[in-house]
């Protein structure tokens, strides 16, 4: 795999996923033409784009790529332009978001360049990310540790032999369900979660025993010197019990389930986020 790592970045409060692939961004395609067009077919949509402009399509497998993307059920191919091949394809978009996101783009590039020579602010800007949403500081502190127990365990599978997508959506699914009873995609729909991600939405409770399954993990990875998806995936199960039966002592002390079907999404009215 190449060295890569995946952030969110939010055009007008819609997401956009990118991954750092040859020290530039590249920006999922989808998420671009989901944030320009509000389409609810991105994918039907870039179909119909390129048909309607030949010199695109074309084009089209020299400006997108095929790279991995980090997502909350583990690694995803999708395709991926960088900030000349994103400019292209606008063109073909009329839309009136168009002009400001070209902006928007640039501004994100050259952010990057500041973020290779100061790795510093790319986490000061997830901060800010998070606090201008509307998180309070405690809970960024939390989440902010999580995301870096979290790369700390990724990192540990690849080195030890997980390398296809589905290999982390065992892994992480096997954590998961030995801390919490349920996997991530039954935790997003106990929580009404859609393309959200999952960890944004859970409370300080939720947030420490996720961490507590992850490094427990980790710790046991290298204590074992696990290699091969086999290995890691019991490894996984016990380093999720550990934080299980953690999460089941404390439920047993509080009288109530640390499982949340609470979330921050916003309210339909008043756009009040709720926990």
């Amino acid at each position: 795999m190449d060295n890569q790592t995946t952030k969110i970045a939010l055009f007008k409060g819609t997401r956009i996923r990118k991954t750092l692939h040859n020290n530039e961004w590249w920006f999922v395609v989808e998420d671009v033409v989901l944030a320009l067009m509000d389409s609810s077919n991105p994918k039907q949509y870039i179909q119909r784009m390129k048909y309607r402009d030949p010199e695109l399509a074309k084009g089209y497998v020299q400006i997108v790529h095929t790279l991995d993307i980090l997502t909350e059920g583990g690694i995803q191919k999708m395709n991926c332009a960088n900030t000349e091949g994103i400019f292209r394809i606008i063109q073909s978009i009329p839309s009136p978001k168009a002009e400001p996101f070209k902006r928007w783009l640039a501004k994100v590039g050259y952010e990057r360049v500041q973020e290779i020579e100061n790795p510093e602010l790319a986490t000061k800007r997830t901060r800010m990310l998070y606090k201008l949403k509307g998180y309070p500081e405690e809970w960024i502190e939390k989440r902010m540790r999580g995301i870096a127990i979290r790369e700390e365990l990724t990192d540990e599978w690849q080195k030890r032999g997980a390398q296809e997508q589905k290999d982390y959506e065992i892994l992480t699914a096997e954590i998961s369900k030995a801390t919490f009873g349920v996997t991530p995609s039954e935790y997003k729909d106990l929580k009404g979660l859609k393309r959200e991600n999952l960890r944004d939405h859970m409370d300080d409770f939720e947030l420490i025993f996720t961490m507590l399954g992850e490094r427990s993990t980790t710790e046991i990875h290298r204590i074992d010197n696990s290699k091969g998806v086999p290995k890691l995936k019991k490894d996984a199960e016990r380093g999720g019990k550990i934080a299980g039966t953690a999460r089941k002592a404390l439920e047993h002390e509080i009288g109530r389930s640390v499982v949340s079907k609470e979330n921050y999404l916003p309210k339909r009215r008043g756009g009040k986020r709720i926990k």
